[in-house]
């Protein structure tokens, strides 16, 4: 069947080219207008499951109690004089007539509380104003003599829009309002941070795929030069990766940090593809005709690259099982990817070499990068001139030594990947989304600033919800609940609810009855009310904490759970972690538990896709070298100090799939010439010999495409790209060096079998190979 179908796409290419050329071109306009939609997504979405149980919970929160700030740090010689305050007053005025602004406080609501309504006229006066505030209070609105805040809290629910157009609304003022001379206004606060990180991310996806693009075309010009139109897989992976884009768009797929992240791998991935069609079209145009050679690529390297691809996806597909968002859609879109760049370069080279009437610079070549059944058999033996190198004879010459001496090469690599897996579980999980970004980044700076100035302004956020929360047995328990968790754990600093309104409204003591309590809840102003009680079925319970690590963090949470289930709410009440708290703590535990997972499932998921396709227990060999590879990585890691983000969680399965290739196109040329030459180390020998080059040159030019990954101002894309490098490099060596140790030690099993099996083929019996 697979035959028959790639059969008649060779036919549809030699006998109508101009029309498949016009079909392709016609999905890439299609693609292009899909390109128009695609957006950007930032925040809770890319971290948590908004169907989960959790990302519900986290959307009520959001919704009713949640509000971010915009933070304006003014800082000035002096930034308590007369101009200086008057400039204040003024834009707080012009700021609190903005749409979705619930309030805006600062040090010159403070002066004008304590002086009747107005501005302090002198400097003398306003010194006295604030000697008699406490010091917190001071401390809060004038943290240094050169600097003063204002804080702008946002109306809570709001969308990410609306939410940005309120801190433009915000710029804005700023802008147009004239400042007093030495006078300067920067913004801080969550909404800064977001939007200044998506502008970010745009950029840096322009750099990463202009980077990977220009590195193409300097590997192309270095490595390809022996054929013609050597610039053409470029060409082929730019159709590939827009048309990725465009199905995006249309798809509603949005940009995030993960997905721009792809953008390289698919690349690098796809200018392999491009390069092993292209190279057998030259090669096969060497030997016949165009439409033979057309019929050739499709026909023997299209089957061929098909699995390998297939196999390279089942380390992708692994991503789908993580509970993080951003996890699964780099999963995605990268399976996306490699189906377009391999269609397009399957479709695309044979059509574009027929209407350009493709002609080979040479009749014959000493290099050959073409994969697939009897690839690179045209070749003219290399001849190395004494004392020069040869890289195809090295290649030739290694592989005959692994394979006599095959058991202290696999022992070497077994022990190193042993202790890589012994350590993974100690290589850090880092989910901080402030250590995502630049640490130049304006915003990132911002909030260090006023991290500085006002101390850590993070908080345990814990969402009730019940029949009524404002039943007096509820509200006394979370009194309860509040005192314990103060007493129990000094990472908390303070603790603010409805409880905490209710005692400041009634004297400091809790009503007797509920008649008091709800007369008690009715005096308190609704601006306060609705930031801790939502109607009568949910609230909300802040503690403050101190500045901890994410796993401290992650800790106080199992502990403060344990508490809650210890001090028992009353009949139909619930108390979950909510907000950032539960957010990062939960992704980290989720990034733990979901990379050993998807690595799992990624080697199952292969040894599946093997022994399906190539029905034979022989053909799961490629996965030993990969099993080793994965162990090596963490190894790397260790070394250089990565740690695991959502990005390099991915790293053991996307390893599954990259390394799988290789191995699998080792595999699969040992079978064929195993089945021609019946000797094993024979067919060692000349697998190597025909196809190791190919394979370093596809591996180099993927190592080149991922490198454009180092390229990215975001450290979690950019050491995401030096592990990946990492993994290239690393499956390199597996596919030349340990595979043929393995292959070697594999089929001295076979002397044990029946003479007529000892010759079987791995490959599948309806065209005697895969390839």
């Amino acid at each position: 069947m697979i035959d028959r179908f790639f059969t008649g796409i060779a036919g549809m290419i030699n006998s109508r080219p101009r029309f498949v050329a016009g079909l392709v071109i016609v999905v890439f306009c299609i693609a292009l207008y899909g390109m128009t939609h695609l957006s950007m997504q930032t925040g809770s979405e890319t971290y948590m499951d908004k169907n989960s149980a959790k990302g519900l919970v986290y959307a009520r929160y959001t919704d009713q109690f949640s509000s971010d700030s915009i933070i304006l740090i003014i800082e000035s010689t002096d930034p308590l004089s007369p101009g200086v305050l008057t400039y204040i007053d003024t834009i707080e005025e012009d700021i609190r007539q903005q749409q979705n602004i619930r309030s805006v406080y600062g040090v010159v609501d403070v002066l004008e509380t304590a002086n009747g309504g107005t501005l302090p006229g002198s400097r003398a006066e306003v010194d006295r104003i604030l000697d008699s505030l406490p010091p917190e209070t001071r401390d809060l609105v004038v943290p240094s003599n050169i600097l003063t805040l204002v804080q702008i809290q946002l109306d809570q629910g709001l969308s990410d829009d609306t939410r940005t157009s309120a801190l433009d609304n915000v710029q804005a003022i700023v802008d147009d309002i004239e400042k007093p001379p030495g006078l300067s206004v920067e913004l801080s606060g969550s909404p800064a941070f977001m939007q200044q990180m998506q502008a970010g991310l745009t950029s840096n996806m322009g750099i990463l795929i202009g980077g990977a693009m220009i590195l193409m075309v300097l590997v192309m010009g270095i490595l390809f030069a022996y054929a013609r139109y050597r610039f053409m897989p470029v060409l082929l992976v730019g159709v590939g990766l827009t048309t990725s884009l465009g199905l995006m768009g249309l798809t509603g797929i949005q940009l995030n940090m993960a997905v721009i992240g792809a953008f390289p791998v698919l690349i690098g991935l796809g200018i392999d593809y491009a390069i092993q069609f292209h190279a057998r079209f030259d090669e096969e145009a060497r030997k016949g005709s165009l439409p033979d050679a057309v019929f050739m690529t499709v026909t023997r390297t299209g089957p061929a690259v098909l699995y390998a691809m297939l196999a390279t996806c089942m380390g992708f597909l692994a991503m789908f099982i993580s509970n993080v968002p951003m996890i699964r859609s780099f999963g995605l879109v990268s399976i996306i990817g490699i189906f377009t760049c391999y269609w397009v370069s399957c479709i695309g080279m044979p059509t574009l070499g027929l209407l350009l009437n493709y002609k080979p610079k040479l009749p014959k070549t000493e290099q050959c990068y073409a994969v697939g059944t009897d690839a690179c058999d045209s070749v003219i033996p290399e001849k190395p001139k004494k004392g020069s190198f040869s890289y195809g004879q090295f290649l030739t010459d290694l592989s005959v030594r692994i394979a006599k001496n095959p058991v202290p090469i696999i022992l070497i690599a077994c022990a190193i990947a042993l202790v890589g897996f012994q350590i993974d579980p100690s290589i850090p999980v880092q989910t901080s989304e402030n250590a995502f970004v630049p640490r130049d980044m304006p915003a990132k700076i911002n909030i260090d600033k006023v991290t500085r100035i006002m101390g850590a302004t993070s908080t345990a956020d814990f969402y009730v919800q019940g029949l009524r929360v404002t039943d007096l047995s509820t509200v006394r328990w979370m009194a309860e609940f509040q005192d314990y968790e103060l007493g129990h754990h000094p990472e908390l600093t303070g603790a603010t609810s409805i409880v905490t309104y209710v005692l400041a409204y009634h004297g400091g003591t809790m009503p007797e009855t509920q008649a008091e309590l709800d007369a008690v809840i009715e005096t308190i102003p609704e601006s306060i009310r609705d930031q801790y009680i939502s109607g009568s079925m949910s609230g909300v319970i802040r503690f403050r904490t101190a500045d901890l690590g994410m796993e401290t963090m992650d800790t106080l949470k199992q502990q403060m759970i344990s508490d809650i289930a210890f001090l028992e709410p009353p009949a139909g009440i619930t108390i979950t972690p909510t907000g950032n708290f539960e957010l990062f703590t939960s992704m980290m535990s989720s990034l733990t538990r979901s990379k050993e997972m998807m690595t799992y499932l990624g080697f199952l998921l292969v040894f599946v896709f093997l022994v399906v396709v190539y029905r034979h227990l022989h053909a799961v060999t490629p996965i030993i070298p990969i099993v080793f590879i994965v162990g090596w990585n963490a190894v790397m890691m260790w070394i250089l100090n990565i740690p695991y983000t959502p990005l390099t969680a991915t790293l053991g399965s996307m390893t599954i799939g990259v390394a799988a290739e290789y191995t699998i196109l080792v595999m699969e040329r040992y079978s064929e010439e195993k089945e021609r030459l019946s000797d094993n180390l024979a067919a060692i020998q000349e697998s190597v010999q025909k196809i190791g080059t190919a394979i370093t040159v596809s591996g180099l030019a993927t190592f080149f495409g991922f490198s454009a990954l180092c390229l990215a101002t975001f450290p979690i894309i950019s050491n995401f790209g030096v592990t990946t490098l990492i993994a290239v490099g690393f499956s390199l060596i597996g596919a030349i060096i340990i595979m043929p140790a393995v292959l070697s030690v594999m089929r001295r099993f076979d002397r044990h079998k029946p003479a007529e099996d000892q010759g079987a083929s791995p490959l599948p019996p309806d065209e005697g190979g895969a390839a």
